[in-house]
C-alpha cells in the first residue's frame, strides 16, 4: 500500500475485519501508531459503534465501494467522557477479492481552525457524494422488505437497516443546510404547525423511544416568519438529539412564548440529560464543537446557520434543575 497523504489513513482489512496492514497518517488522526492497529478488528481499532461498522463493512461485499461517518468513541473511562471533544471520522471502502481497503479521513481534525465558509463548502460537498450511494442502499433495503419470503429474522434486519438509513439521511440534511448558503423563502406559520412538521420527521424514532412532546402554549398563538423546509429537518434533528437522552416513556417538554413588544417569538426545549460546560458554551454551536450535537457534528451548527440565515438565533442555557434549555428564537410577523 502506498503512504497516505495528510490526515488519510489507509487501511487494508481482512474478511473477518482484522486490519492486515496500515499506513498514514495514524497517529495524526487517530492518536494510535500504525503498529497498534495491525491484528485488531477495524471497529474496535477506530472506536466506533461495532455493530453498525459491521453491518456497513459486510455492504461492501454487494458493491464496489461504500462512504459512510462515524462518531469515534472516547478514549477515556466513562468518568471523563463528557470533557473529551468529539471526533467524526468519514471511511471510504473499497472490496478487493477477499480484503477491503479502507480510507479514514478525521474529519474534526482537518476541519480544525478551518474558516467557516471553507466548512461551509466542504459539507456542501460531502452531502452530494454520499446521497446517491445511500438512496442506492435505501432502494435495495425497500426492495427487500416487499419480498413476502423474508423470514422474521430478516425482517427485523431490515426494519434495523431502515433505521440506520433515515439517521444517515438527517445527517446528510445537516450537512446540506449547512453549507447551503441561497436565501430563504419566509413565510408566516405558527409555531405549533412548525413543530408539529418537524416532528413528522422522527415520528418512528418517537414512538420507538415511546417519547411524548409536552408541549406547554400560550393563550396567543405565536406565528413567525421561517422557511418551513430548512427549518423543518433541523428542529426535527435537535428534538431528537433530546429525546434520545430521555428515559423510555419521558416527556420532552417544550413552550412557546411572545417576545416583549411582540417582535417575535421563542420556542424553547428541555434537555434534562446534557449538561451545558462552560468549557463548551462558546463552541456549542460550532461544526464538530460540542458533544450535543449528533448528526456528524452538525446538528447544532447547521441550525445555528439556518436559524440567522432566516434573521432569527438559537442560544443554550443551563436549566436550574439540571440539564440543558434550548431558545430558538423566530422574528414575528409585521
Amino acid at each position: 500500500m502506498e503512504p497516505s497523504l495528510g490526515a488519510e489513513v489507509r487501511l487494508r482489512v481482512a474478511e473477518d475485519g482484522r486490519i492486515l496492514e496500515a499506513s498514514g497518517a495514524c497517529e495524526e488522526a487517530l492518536r494510535v501508531p500504525a503498529a497498534a492497529l495491525l491484528g485488531r478488528p477495524v471497529w474496535e481499532a477506530l472506536r466506533v459503534d461495532a455493530p453498525a461498522l459491521k453491518t456497513l463493512y459486510a455492504r461492501t461485499a454487494q458493491g464496489p465501494t461504500l462512504d459512510f461517518l462515524a462518531e469515534q468513541s472516547p478514549a477515556t473511562p466513562t468518568v471523563t467522557r463528557v470533557t473529551e471533544p468529539r471526533t467524526c471520522l468519514r471511511l471510504h471502502a473499497v472490496r478487493r477479492g477477499d480484503t477491503c481497503e479502507v480510507s479514514v479521513i478525521n474529519l474534526s481534525e482537518m476541519l480544525k481552525g478551518a474558516p467557516p465558509l471553507q466548512v461551509s463548502r466542504f459539507s456542501s460537498s460531502l452531502s452530494h457524494e454520499l446521497r446517491n450511494p445511500l438512496s442506492s442502499i435505501k432502494l435495495a433495503v425497500q426492495t427487500l422488505a416487499r419480498n413476502q419470503a423474508v423470514g422474521e429474522r430478516d425482517r427485523r434486519r431490515l426494519d434495523i437497516a431502515h433505521r440506520e438509513i433515515r439517521t444517515l439521511e438527517r445527517m446528510l440534511w445537516m450537512l446540506s443546510e449547512y453549507g447551503r448558503d441561497t436565501a430563504p423563502h419566509l413565510e408566516a406559520v405558527t409555531l405549533q404547525f412548525l413543530l408539529q412538521q418537524a416532528s413528522e420527521m422522527i415520528e418512528p424514532e418517537l414512538k420507538e423511544r415511546a417519547v411524548i412532546l409536552d408541549v406547554q402554549e400560550p393563550a396567543e398563538t405565536p406565528r413567525v416568519l421561517a422557511d418551513l423546509g430548512r427549518i423543518r429537518p433541523v428542529l426535527a434533528q435537535l428534538v431528537l438529539n433530546i429525546a434520545m437522552g430521555l428515559e423510555r416513556g419521558a416527556p420532552l417538554k417544550i413552550h412557546f412564548r411572545l417576545e416583549e413588544g411582540g417582535t417575535g417569538a421563542v420556542l424553547g426545549l428541555e434537555d434534562p440529560a446534557s449538561e451545558l460546560l462552560p468549557e463548551e458554551r462558546s463552541t456549542l454551536f460550532e461544526p464538530f464543537g460540542s458533544r450535543l450535537a449528533r448528526g456528524a457534528g452538525l446538528s447544532l451548527a447547521a441550525l445555528r446557520q439556518v436559524m440567522r440565515q432566516q434573521e432569527g438565533e438559537v442560544t443554550a442555557e443551563p436549566l436550574a434543575s439540571g440539564g440543558t434549555l434550548f431558545l430558538l428564537c423566530f422574528p414575528g410577523v409585521p
